[in-house]
């Protein structure tokens, strides 16, 4: 039906999470009446985004430096570290305002029934950080599902005999829900409502 190259563009756009065939056929048209302009900013930035795009060698967040400008962050609470499944949670609680400390980005969740075990994911490396850096607090801030609370469970049980407060957010956030998902004022009141989980 369309010629080679705008059914290439409606393939890649289908790429997208939540994206169908009609919202596909949709954008690649509507490309179409762009400025060239706009087109090569977003075709750079796409490229850009691969090449420049790295993870923090402290947290795991999303950076275009070794660390990014929380962890680098002076005036940051560097011994209260929040724990969260990705990079776009870290964006959401930052957008929220309220907190001060670090993150600590665990790249998923364990699943056994997903293979995806403790090893698979960064939570060695948040060990490690207790361990080194004379860490006050972690506040585990996953989302309230099966997968989150052995991830939870699994953690304080790690960090058990470290001399640190384990907190998780509190669950006005609904169970099952996800994090995208959930209203600013909620999930700020979840975060000051986190429970101590640790002996």
């Amino acid at each position: 039906m369309y010629p080679k190259s705008i059914q290439n563009l409606i393939e890649c756009f289908r790429k997208f999470p939540g994206i169908g065939e009609k919202t596909a056929e949709r954008l690649a048209l509507a490309s179409l009446e762009m400025e060239k302009d706009t087109i090569d900013l977003f075709a750079q930035s796409l490229i850009d985004s691969h090449i420049k795009i790295k993870r923090c060698k402290v947290c795991n967040h999303l950076t275009e430096s070794d660390i990014c400008s929380i962890c680098s962050n002076e005036n940051r609470d560097q011994k209260v570290i929040c724990v969260v499944e990705e990079p776009k949670n870290v964006i959401l609680f930052e957008k929220v305002g309220s907190y001060n400390g670090v993150y600590h980005v665990l790249e998923g969740l364990i699943s056994p029934l997903d293979g995806i075990g403790p090893d698979d994911i960064q939570i060695k490396s948040l060990v490690k950080r207790v361990q080194e850096k004379n860490i006050k607090e972690v506040i585990i801030a996953v989302k309230p599902s099966i997968e989150g609370e052995t991830t939870t469970l699994y953690i304080s049980k790690l960090l058990k005999d470290q001399k640190v407060v384990v907190s998780k957010i509190a669950h006005g956030i609904p169970l099952g829900s996800d994090m995208d998902y959930v209203d600013f004022l909620t999930l700020e009141l979840a975060l000051s409502e986190r429970k101590n989980i640790s002996d």
